[in-house]
């Protein structure tokens, strides 16, 4: 009874601080479109758009450095101290981001200072993941890995989770008046969450402080037999870059496009493509996410019973084959053109307010219909009325956005739950897999690159790919999906032919 408390207190350790990691990964794509207008010129919001999901993807190509530098010193020095320090790094930079001075304040300097806090967000999530899972992994039993190590899977749905709600939490709370609260959180407000995170990391610290170093590297250290080179055992031998290799491209890969379609692409696409209201579009991932959530733990479970191949690759596979007709299926849900219009609910609304010290003036003009569905849609559409007659070449900010009634909302919320659990099927086993596949002396280092090179590379930039697809076919609003399918269907091809179906327990 008391190993089994044990393994719980270790889980909820390394658990709690790796939730807040992800928290503060995240919470920067959470609010890509808010960053978009304060770092980046706001003359062009789609290039803003895409400026600022290049810099959340910067984070992720950042992600396997952090892997070689921090496994590399969790073989060398131990798993417990490793991850502390990923968990400092991480905490001091979200908290750093939300102290920015706009670009309006400082022009390129704001970018800038972003995308270093960014790069520096990213090594030390490379560090986080490897560390925290592996130290569940050596204290958990053998037979039971995929179940123990799936509630670190849990995390990663539950950081985002997380982020979204202290968003929503804090956009409400600003102001009792609706679009008073809006122009403060956009103003301002945005940065609470970012400064929220240093009371976590904090908590995490702490507790983290408290723990011992896993078993099996204390057993290791004792013995004398730690890796003296991580970095050349677990890539200047053959047979251990050959598991490296088909991790990659055989179980991660897959795995990372499926993480970040099934729930940032998701959003993105609803908010962007679908022009869903800032709220909704966040809430129906919640719901979504909510729901899914449980669902790492019974397939972590599952696959200590069958094993965790192809759990994984029936994931990526019903990601390939379903994925467009699930996002056509969010598209059809909020087009407009299919829905009957209640013209006499239509009013439009204009308001003008002088530019102090120009002569010029910036109009507003708030056009809201109504469906007899339920939904309504608010276009709003801002320019500047120059007093020099040569500047009105300027084309107007056209912004829509569409609340959904009750009944598409909750159609909504089921097909993003389809995609959440594919997350699960392809997450849930990972980390026992990748545990499984190395060495105790240089597990840390080896099974954290293929990680976070399939989850944070091809992975992460799925946002950013898939959005700029959709900007460079506009003829398709479901272009950017081709990226996801195609890295997916490469990976279930690899993993079926070359992966080892059955669980791995040579190293234990």
């Amino acid at each position: 009874m008391k190993k089994e408390n044990k393994i719980w207190q270790v889980i909820t350790a390394s658990s709690l601080g790796t939730l807040i990691e992800w928290y503060d990964f995240y919470i920067f794509g959470s609010l890509a479109t808010v960053i978009a207008g304060q770092f980046f010129p706001k003359t062009n919001p789609t290039a803003a758009l895409l400026s600022t999901l290049a810099t959340f993807a910067a984070g992720f190509i950042v992600r396997p450095f952090g892997a070689l530098v921090f496994g590399r010193l969790g073989d060398l020095v131990g798993r417990k101290y490793t991850f502390l320090l990923t968990l400092v790094l991480m905490g001091g930079s979200t908290f750093a981001i939300g102290l920015v001075p706009s670009y309006e304040s400082i022009g390129f300097a704001a970018p800038l200072i972003v995308l270093t806090l960014r790069l520096l967000q990213g090594l030390a999530l490379g560090g986080e993941y490897g560390g925290a899972a592996t130290y569940v992994a050596e204290h958990a039993p053998a037979g039971r890995r995929g179940y123990f190590t799936s509630w670190i899977q849990t995390t990663a749905t539950l950081g985002l989770f997380v982020s979204l709600s202290v968003i929503l939490l804090t956009r409400h709370s600003l102001d009792v008046d609706p679009a008073a609260s809006i122009a403060k959180f956009n103003a301002w407000g945005w940065r609470i969450p970012f400064l929220f995170s240093i009371v976590l990391v904090v908590v995490s610290i702490y507790i983290r402080l408290k723990m011992q170093e896993s078993p099996l590297f204390s057993k290791l250290k004792s013995e004398g037999a730690i890796s003296v080179n991580p970095l050349k055992e677990s890539f200047g031998h053959k047979e251990n870059l050959k598991m490296v290799l088909l991790a990659l491209f055989g179980a991660t890969m897959g795995q990372g496009v499926v993480w970040y379609t099934g729930q940032f692409y998701a959003q993105s696409f609803i908010e962007n493509v679908c022009k869903v209201d800032f709220d909704q579009s966040r809430t129906i991932l919640i719901w979504a996410i909510l729901f899914g959530t449980p669902l790492f733990v019974v397939f972590g479970s599952w696959s200590d019973k069958i094993g965790r191949k192809w759990i994984m690759l029936a994931g990526m596979l019903l990601a390939v084959i379903t994925y467009r007709p699930l996002f056509k299926g969010l598209l059809s849900l909020t087009d407009t053109a299919t829905k009957t219009e209640v013209v006499a609910a239509a009013a439009t609304k204009v308001n003008a307010v002088s530019i102090p010290n120009s002569g010029d003036f910036v109009r507003t003009a708030l056009s809201t219909k109504s469906y007899t569905d339920g939904t309504i849609v608010t276009t709003t559409t801002t320019d500047t009325l120059y007093a020099n007659p040569a500047q009105t070449t300027i084309k107007p900010v056209v912004k829509i956005s569409k609340v959904l009634a009750d009944g598409v909302y909750w159609k909504m919320v089921l097909l993003v739950f389809v995609m959440i659990v594919y997350v699960t099927m392809v997450y849930g086993p990972i980390a026992a897999f990748l545990v499984e596949l190395f060495p105790t002396k240089i597990r840390y280092t080896s099974m954290s690159l293929p990680y976070h090179i399939g989850n944070g590379v091809f992975g992460g930039l799925t946002p950013f790919i898939a959005t700029l697809l959709t900007t460079m076919y506009t003829a398709d609003a479901l272009a950017g999906l081709q990226y996801p399918i195609i890295v997916a269907a490469v990976s279930v091809v690899i993993g079926t032919l070359y992966l080892d179906s059955k669980i791995n327990t040579k190293h234990d």
